[in-house]
């Protein structure tokens, strides 16, 4: 949708074809922290995207909130990281022996980063259940309401004139020397002069349906992610807060979003008994005023997983107004306004101040996982 929108803003004809509901996949199932979580064990490619994304996304939000009257619920929650421990952003393909360290790489990226005691933590946020000696602080660090944000982006589809297309699927491609001509949706033939391709977790298969010789399909495959919804009113929790490789994110209306699995199951969304006991385990541990509060909802959501969650932003090697524009892993909501911007550039030939080679679809990227 994001990029239905700025094509359309740039003075485009776009039609988006969903085959399910717009917006209803990974970016509505996550948790909306716009920060990558342990933020050095990525690489540079995706802090560059991060960064330049949480510069636009106050303009953003208050766009969308004007044209649509959606709040997105844009907040300066802050994230606080109890640890750092060894391999758990393995999700992420990068180990932390490989990882930078944490104040270098505040520097080198400007970030407002600080280590801070167990007392300091207390002043940050109280009730917290874990003790910890010293934790990690980012009080820049902003979290948008990811649902609240989908239903403002499908509305503003309308105010700008892009035509939706819901359950509605392409089979294949129309190739004429070189280009992209058209395709079926859903059985019937349809013209056009280029085709973006953003289908999330299922980029590559899409692709391997178009039978294109070269070169092979991105390195995208699903990554399921279950978390839950607390309903807590008063918990006193203000914070983003990790630890073990989890999180609780504080809503503005008191809910509280626990989360997430990292797990390799293929297309299957089901949720697990066997993780919902985990998650609230996790939470009760966490901050002990959550216990008290009813689970008000389950669910499981498919992440896009790329080679250390780099994601694939470029044009076809081949064929020429065939772009790729997916693979964001567990960073879509935080990279999503800089990656389009991006697009963008690579689309319209524009010069960009950013390097564009590590999002190339034929790119090196290193480790599967």
């Amino acid at each position: 949708m994001l990029t239905a929108l700025a094509l359309r803003q740039r003075g485009y004809a776009v039609t988006l074809v969903e085959r399910q509901s717009a917006g209803r996949e990974s970016s509505w199932a996550g948790g909306g922290i716009l920060s990558p979580l342990y933020p050095w064990h990525y690489p540079q490619a995706v802090n560059a995207l991060a960064q330049r994304s949480q510069q636009l996304y106050p303009a953003l939000a208050q766009s969308l909130l004007a044209e649509t009257g959606i709040d997105a619920e844009l907040l300066g929650s802050g994230l606080l990281m109890l640890d750092d421990v060894a391999g758990q952003e393995s999700a992420a393909g990068t180990s932390a022996s490989k990882a930078l360290d944490p104040l270098s790489w505040a520097v080198d990226c400007g970030a407002d980063l600080a280590r801070i005691d167990a007392g300091e933590i207390k002043a940050v946020q109280g009730g917290i259940g874990m003790q910890s000696a010293s934790a990690w602080w980012m009080p820049q660090v902003m979290q948008v309401r990811n649902p609240r944000l989908l239903r403002a982006l499908r509305a503003a589809l309308d105010v700008h004139g892009v035509r939706l297309l819901e359950q509605a699927e392409l089979e294949n491609l129309e190739i004429i020397a070189g280009r992209v001509c058209g395709g079926r949706i859903s059985g019937r033939r349809m013209a056009f002069d280029a085709l973006v391709l953003s289908a999330g977790a299922w980029s590559a298969q899409v692709l391997q349906g178009m039978d294109l010789a070269t070169p092979s399909p991105p390195a995208i495959e699903p990554v399921r992610g279950q978390m839950m919804v607390l309903n807590a009113p008063g918990s006193g929790l203000q914070r983003i807060v990790m630890a073990q490789g989890r999180y609780l994110i504080p809503r503005k209306d008191g809910r509280i979003l626990v989360g997430s699995t990292v797990e390799y199951a293929g297309f299957d969304k089901t949720t697990t008994a066997d993780a919902r006991e985990a998650l609230l385990a996790f939470a009760h541990a966490l901050f002990p005023a959550l216990r008290p509060a009813p689970v008000e909802a389950h669910w499981a959501g498919l992440r896009p997983g790329s080679p250390q969650g780099v994601p694939y932003i470029d044009r076809h090697p081949q064929l020429a107004n065939l772009y790729i524009h997916a693979g964001h892993f567990r960073n879509g909501l935080v990279m999503g306004p800089a990656s389009t911007e991006l697009l963008l550039q690579r689309i319209e030939g524009e010069s960009s101040g950013m390097d564009a080679s590590p999002y190339a679809w034929d790119g090196e990227r290193q480790g599967k996982r």
